[in-house]
């Protein structure tokens, strides 16, 4: 309930900055620009810290404030308040330490004891993670029909934050550029994930790499005993599972629960935002679905 909560006040927050950088909400007391950034970056904040990604949050604004320094040192941003180029190389050299310390942060590394799903199976051992759970008014067998048909255009905010981390760039058909006909789930296991297992109508578990060096790269196919056998040095594994439960309504708790695993642990602070979002609207989506 907090963690739903907490999603909402910083989509409002951010949505309220966004605004205000095109027009100031006065009535908001938000006067300036440079107000507007700082109320977005609050926002921001505020879903970092509901879902557990702080150190993600700042490895992000770090770089942001090297990016807005360095452009500051051509021509100073006076509206963030950065009115000379010695200003600007202090908010680029903070910046750059402040990222630099994020990235640098050792990760624990998390170990499920007692194997209860699959994906326990599938990924015992992972360094990031998160787990979203929503009540279906649907029997599992509708839920699980729901989770295979649900298409990125059912997602909401899906084909935005994608073409954010694309940089508005096309390509092929993929989980980042999914057609419209077919489901979300078949795009990704039709290219760039692999379905490792499959319980009808309990559980379904996949699994992609989300970095590797050019020569593991190169190696073949995807298959599922990539995630059986021990790493390269610079391979990440990101696994994500559904899991469809009866309830004491009889309807359906529904969860999905995302791990990622690598050897270089630092690359997960910039991976790891955006996932978040697209997962907590993915099951809603499903809920929809199962619910109509």
């Amino acid at each position: 309930m907090l963690e739903s909560i907490l999603f909402y006040a910083s989509f409002v927050l951010v949505l309220t900055g966004a605004l205000s950088l095109i027009y100031p909400l006065r009535w908001l007391r938000i006067r300036t620009r440079g107000v507007a950034l700082l109320v977005m970056a609050t926002g921001f904040l505020v879903v970092a810290i509901g879902a557990g990604m702080v150190d993600s949050y700042a490895a992000y604004l770090g770089f942001t404030l090297f990016f807005a320094g360095l452009v500051s040192v051509i021509r100073p941003l006076r509206f963030v308040y950065i009115r000379t180029r010695l200003a600007a190389f202090v908010v680029a050299g903070a910046g750059l330490l402040l990222a630099l310390g994020a990235l640098l942060l050792p990760y624990s590394e998390k170990e499920a004891i007692t194997h209860t799903t699959k994906l326990d199976d599938w990924m015992p051992r992972w360094q990031v993670g998160g787990r979203h759970t929503i009540r279906v008014a649907a029997t599992p067998e509708k839920v699980f029909a729901a989770i295979h048909a649900v298409r990125a255009d059912e997602i909401l905010l899906f084909r935005t934050l994608i073409a954010i981390r694309r940089c508005g760039q096309t390509g092929p058909e993929s989980i980042m550029n999914p057609p419209e006909e077919k489901s979300l789930l078949d795009v990704a296991t039709q290219t760039s994930f692999v379905l490792l297992e499959e319980e009808q109508p309990q559980e379904l578990v996949v699994g992609t790499v989300i970095a590797a060096p050019r020569e593991a790269r190169a190696s073949g196919r995807l298959t599922p005993e990539l995630f059986r056998k021990t790493l390269r040095p610079g391979v990440v594994l990101a696994t994500m599972n559904f899991r469809v439960a009866v309830d004491e309504q009889g309807g359906s708790s529904v969860s999905t629960e995302t791990r990622i695993f690598a050897n270089s642990p630092s690359a997960l602070r910039v991976i790891h935002p955006g996932s978040d979002i697209i997962r907590r609207m993915w099951l809603r989506a499903i809920k929809r679905r199962a619910e109509g």
